[in-house]
């Protein structure tokens, strides 16, 4: 029995003795270097930044050294030339929430972290990055700091809330008060489905008064103080970033009601003004399966880039919220919300029509408008 007490001992203080020298007696082992090479972009690299939201800079640097325990997460912060990192910028995590050794930063977020810096749009200026990795409560700077040139977007520092379009080509024409607004996506991003007169003048505005700031487009790009014109007389969708001023006018040829069961473009949804497209007293009657009556559709968008000079595409409305049942008329309003999809397919992403609206007449109806999400509704 005393063998088995004096076994016992030795091994607990062999794994207490082990414990303590890998917690160094309780406290947390924040044993870090700092990171000695930042690899990409190379110091002195010059970009132009693009709008377009796929377009990115990629950043990456050694790991740090953490010894025997633990992982080190990185910090990227972005400096003035003169400054010392001991206030930056502007800082964020790598990616995979600060676990990997770097990180992609989009041309936009890019501008708006060169604004910060104090580049104005549409300049070219210097600014330097490094990184920060910590472990537990220590961080430690990076000995290497990499400069970057970068060329501003065209955009706007002072964005504006409200966005309306206005002017002789536009629905509302030249008055004021019935001046189209447009939809704020994002903060500083615009856009509105509004039918427009080819030839003829019009212009933005970020209010409804005289007082109001007037704005244009021209060679892609939003200026102020100016007029526009479209090509042709048609139902555009026009998106205004006056984050880095870029804008597009895409043509809108017809929005259909798709069929699912019948892969199938049953009627047409006519423009009716100021984002509404409805088809008025249409039928739709369900398809027999064996399992029951399918019910199932969606709404096909046809569409021209380029102020209509773009080839002809199939977008889609499909459902924001996904769901496989059945309306009923106490369904929540999200129920028939829309998102539009670049893409199309049969079955994905659809709505459901109501027992009662098989083989009987209504009216179906798209809402794209500025106050209220975009939706659909069908009724009797």
């Amino acid at each position: 029995m005393k063998s088995i007490f004096l076994k016992l001992t030795v091994i607990a203080a062999f794994v207490l003795s082990f414990a303590a020298c890998g917690d160094n007696m309780g406290e947390t082992d924040n044993r870090l270097s700092d990171v000695k090479t930042l690899i990409e972009p190379v110091s002195g690299k010059s970009v132009v930044l693009e709008p377009a939201a796929s377009a990115e800079i990629y950043f990456e640097w050694d790991y740090a050294d953490v010894k025997e325990a633990g992982t080190a997460v990185y910090q990227i912060a972005f400096d003035r030339t003169d400054g010392d990192f001991s206030s930056p910028v502007y800082m964020t995590s790598s990616d995979n929430n600060g676990f990997n050794n770097s990180v992609k930063i989009t041309h936009k977020q890019m501008n708006k972290i060169a604004g910060m810096i104090g580049i104005r749009a549409s300049d070219t200026g210097t600014f330097k990055w490094t990184v920060f990795s910590s472990k537990g409560t220590k961080a430690v700077k990076s000995g290497q700091e990499n400069t970057i040139t970068v060329t501003r977007l065209a955009g706007f520092e002072d964005l504006p809330i409200d966005v309306y379009v206005t002017g002789e080509g536009s629905e509302g024409g030249t008055d004021l008060s019935k001046a189209h607004k447009m939809k704020a996506v994002a903060g500083g991003e615009f856009e509105v489905y509004t039918k427009m007169a080819g030839g003829k003048p019009f212009h933005f505005t970020d209010g409804i008064t005289d007082a109001s700031r007037e704005f244009y487009t021209e060679d892609g790009l939003i200026k102020e103080n100016g007029t526009s014109t479209v090509p042709a007389d048609g139902i555009y969708r026009v998106t205004l970033d006056f984050n880095t001023g870029a804008c597009s006018y895409t043509l809108v040829t017809r929005i259909m009601f798709y069929f699912c069961p019948d892969n199938a473009l049953l009627f047409e949804l006519p423009y009716e003004g100021y984002g509404i497209f409805r088809a008025r007293k249409q039928t739709v009657t369900f398809k027999q399966e064996s399992w029951g009556r399918d019910e199932r559709y969606k709404f096909r968008m046809f569409v021209k880039e380029n102020a209509g000079a773009g080839e002809e595409k199939e977008w889609e409305w499909a459902t924001l919220n996904s769901t496989d049942s059945r309306p009923t008329p106490t369904s929540p309003e999200s129920y028939y919300y829309l998102r539009l999809l670049n893409t199309t397919s049969q079955w994905d992403d659809k709505w459901k029509l109501m027992a009662d609206f098989d083989g009987a007449p209504a009216d179906y109806t798209l809402y794209l408008q500025a106050d209220n999400p975009y939706t659909h509704s069908i009724t009797k």
